[in-house]
């Protein structure tokens, strides 16, 4: 099997921050395709069964309903999974796989939508031919859906416990009086986004004081954003010290004592 050109793709924050994601390959993203197809083939099915009666009146139009049926099933049931599961399907998450914006930024809606439209060029002539050709000749194995879309297709692997001791917070964490807030916090991040973080503080003494602060902000404001905990559990707390407990929050197992 042929390999994309570049394995990983690098991506680098305004700030200065750069990471790294591993692209997926042809292999992965197939084998998540037949889940998903199976998925569909089965709901599809079920649906068209009460479509049956229509088969003693007109078989072309039961064809055409057929066909209608899956087309918008399929497409509808990726774009929905998709925007829901933050660029994931059933078939990417058994093979720990996401779609992402090509340049590490939050995936869109629309380009949700342009990615799994482009999916029926991408089956031509047959069996996803022109796609797996594109992704040959991609520097980072897209096919002519993500190419349209400016989206790419990475591995998802469980995040790895961090070096704690450089990144717990200085003073208690009270986030921890809230264990089912960092509950609902551990299931909203994404490996990518707790990586992004992760990064972000280890390497806090080699950021300008100036791109850090603005970074720091960001990305707390977009923690915050994930889950909200009460104004009591933030107050006072710089960007970074919100981001300490974050990562505290994350990493801390379930029950562990305060």
């Amino acid at each position: 099997m042929i390999e994309p050109r570049n394995a990983t793709l690098a991506v680098r924050t305004p700030e200065g921050v750069e990471f790294s994601l591993l692209l997926a390959g042809p292999s992965a993203r197939f084998l998540a395709w037949g889940i998903d197809f199976g998925v569909t083939l089965v709901v599809a099915l079920v649906v068209l069964t009460t479509f049956s009666i229509l088969q003693s009146f007109s078989g072309d139009l039961t064809t055409a309903i057929s066909i209608l049926t899956f087309f918008v099933l399929n497409t509808g049931y990726n774009i929905l999974l998709e925007w829901i599961w933050h660029g994931q399907t059933l078939g990417k998450f058994l093979l720990k796989i996401r779609v992402m914006d090509a340049q590490g930024l939050r995936l869109q809606f629309s380009q949700i939508v342009m990615r799994n439209l482009m999916r029926t060029v991408d089956m031509l002539p047959m069996l996803y031919l022109a796609g797996g050709a594109a992704m040959l000749f991609s520097r980072h194995a897209q096919r002519l859906g993500d190419l349209a879309a400016n989206t790419v297709v990475v591995h998802t692997p469980t995040p790895k416990q961090p070096d704690l001791q450089q990144l717990l917070p200085d003073k208690y964490n009270s986030f921890r009086s809230y264990p089912h807030l960092e509950a609902r916090l551990r299931q909203q991040v994404s490996p990518v986004e707790v990586a992004l973080l992760v990064q972000a503080l280890m390497r806090r003494n080699e950021l300008d004081p100036d791109a850090r602060v603005a970074l720091y902000r960001e990305l707390a404001d977009h923690f915050r954003e994930q889950v909200a905990f009460p104004e009591e559990a933030s107050a006072g707390l710089t960007d970074e010290q919100y981001l300490r407990n974050t990562v505290d929050s994350i990493f801390r197992k379930s029950g562990e004592a305060n």
